[in-house]
């Protein structure tokens, strides 16, 4: 990593109220804007104070100046999809591969909490400055608040427990990440509850191959819980994979759809209540995949994943080949390689890109396979094998973000009043969107971090 120069001031010290101008850097603002050559971004009490090349910005007296000749200075990425009761780790769905009678459920859930600050600041670490937390227990209301207050931890939005039909009886905790309704009434009565405990937005899980509902019923509460999220001023995310869950949802004024549609191109009435919806579409392209390669024990993990990933999860993920055959479910085919990724997930990813319809990314980490943190870079990886440029990626994965989280007023782009979240990176994103995992400075409200005194302090905690 080349040395930032910070004019004699260490990295955790850049910020607080004497002003401070970041210079030399190739600026891509997340406005989708062309990008601005030897920049300059002078940050003050936690905001952007102005922007611009060096010869329109003046530099404020008493300024402290960072020279960051040659990198790449970004929006905070944030990661629109996650899920912070679930680790990545091969034991935090028993749903989906039941190994209870290796890691009890509870052993795997405690784990999980006493490690959140540092998942938290590997997530950071990874240049991500915000997440959103689609689906989990209460005590992620606490977690929220740190988050905000904490120097080396992404901000938090949260859409606070699941609302579905249906949950999975091998995830029964408590408290509970699911909330069961069957009706319209219970719904409208489930999403009250919620309220009180003030989520960013909620979340509903329209799965029409679970449970023992119809469409035409699931549908009726459905559309129940999204008229009274909006009566009580939430907007409301669902998640509807198949085309015609996806439709329904938005016909019943869905605000965000969390997953891909992944069983049939999306038709030109998708895209129409997309558009008049100014709904968001969170394609978390990598999900799948990251399944298959820790179920088949093909797991290619990257550098930067080994990096900033917790070694007790990555460890985790090998746990399959070193298992008793006993102890490892029948249905397994371990060695395998993984199937591609879905195409039509791909091709309907730039079927609502060239729509101009508003797209976050998101990876859906937490699940089996996708890391917090690392696992948002391998996601922006796929986004780009879609055929998306560089550019518009950084877009979802900054204001898009932003959007979703319902503060795109203060983060997601490098604008004169902004929160001061950014990131410097050693390499230029716009030529390949892996280099915006080549982070050199993390930086959150005006304070500075470097990524690697962050995961060293999290080594020596180990």
């Amino acid at each position: 990593m080349a040395a930032i120069l910070f004019a004699g001031l260490a990295p955790g010290a850049v910020a607080d109220d004497q002003p401070t101008v970041y210079s030399g850097a190739t600026l891509f603002d997340g406005t989708g804007r062309p990008p601005i050559e030897n920049a300059y971004v002078v940050v003050g009490d936690g905001r952007i104070l102005a922007v611009g090349d060096a010869d329109m910005v003046p530099s404020p007296d008493g300024a402290a100046h960072v020279d960051i000749s040659g990198k790449w200075l970004i929006p905070g990425l944030i990661d629109a999809h996650v899920h912070l009761f679930q680790s990545g780790g091969l034991y935090t769905r028993p749903d989906v591969v039941d190994l209870r009678h290796v890691l009890p459920y509870e052993q795997e859930m405690a784990a999980i909490r006493v490690t959140l600050d540092a998942t938290l600041a590997r997530t950071f670490a990874a240049g991500i400055t915000g997440v959103v937390d689609f689906g989990g227990p209460d005590w992620l209301y606490a977690l929220r608040e740190r988050a905000e207050h904490n120097a080396v931890s992404p901000r938090i939005a949260l859409a606070g427990q699941l609302i579905a039909t249906w949950s999975p009886r091998q995830l029964a905790i408590d408290p509970a990440p699911i909330k069961l309704v069957a009706t319209p009434s219970e719904a409208r009565e489930a999403i009250r509850r919620q309220a009180e405990r003030k989520p960013d937005l909620i979340k509903i899980w329209f799965v029409r191959a679970r449970g023992d509902q119809d469409f035409e019923t699931a549908q009726a509460w459905v559309s129940a819980a999204i008229d009274e999220a909006h009566k009580l001023g939430l907007r409301a995310a669902v998640h509807a994979t198949e085309h015609e869950t996806a439709v329904a949802a938005l016909a019943a004024g869905a605000d965000v759809l969390v997953h891909s549609v992944d069983d049939q191109m999306v038709t030109d009435a998708f895209l129409l209540a997309m558009h008049e919806r100014n709904a968001i579409y969170i394609p978390t392209l990598g999900v799948y995949d990251g399944y298959w390669r820790v179920l088949r024990q093909y797991l290619r993990l990257t550098e930067n994943e080994r990096r900033l990933g917790d070694p007790r999860v990555i460890e985790s993920l090998d746990d399959l080949s070193t298992l008793p055959e006993s102890d490892v479910p029948s249905w397994l085919t371990i060695g395998r390689p993984p199937p591609p990724v879905n195409p039509i997930m791909l091709n309907n990813l730039v079927r609502v890109h060239d729509a101009n319809l508003v797209i976050a990314a998101g990876s859906d980490a937490g699940n089996i396979g996708t890391l917090h943190g690392a696992g948002f870079h391998r996601e922006l990886a796929y986004m780009a094998d879609a055929g998306m440029a560089p550019a518009d990626i950084l877009v979802t994965a900054t204001m898009g973000g932003a959007k979703v989280m319902g503060r795109a007023d203060e983060i997601g782009s490098i604008e004169p009043g902004k929160r001061a979240d950014f990131v410097v990176l050693d390499a230029d994103p716009l030529a390949d969107i892996r280099n915006a995992s080549r982070v050199s400075l993390v930086v959150k409200d005006g304070t500075a971090r470097d990524p690697d005194e962050v995961l060293a302090g999290l080594a020596l905690q180990e």
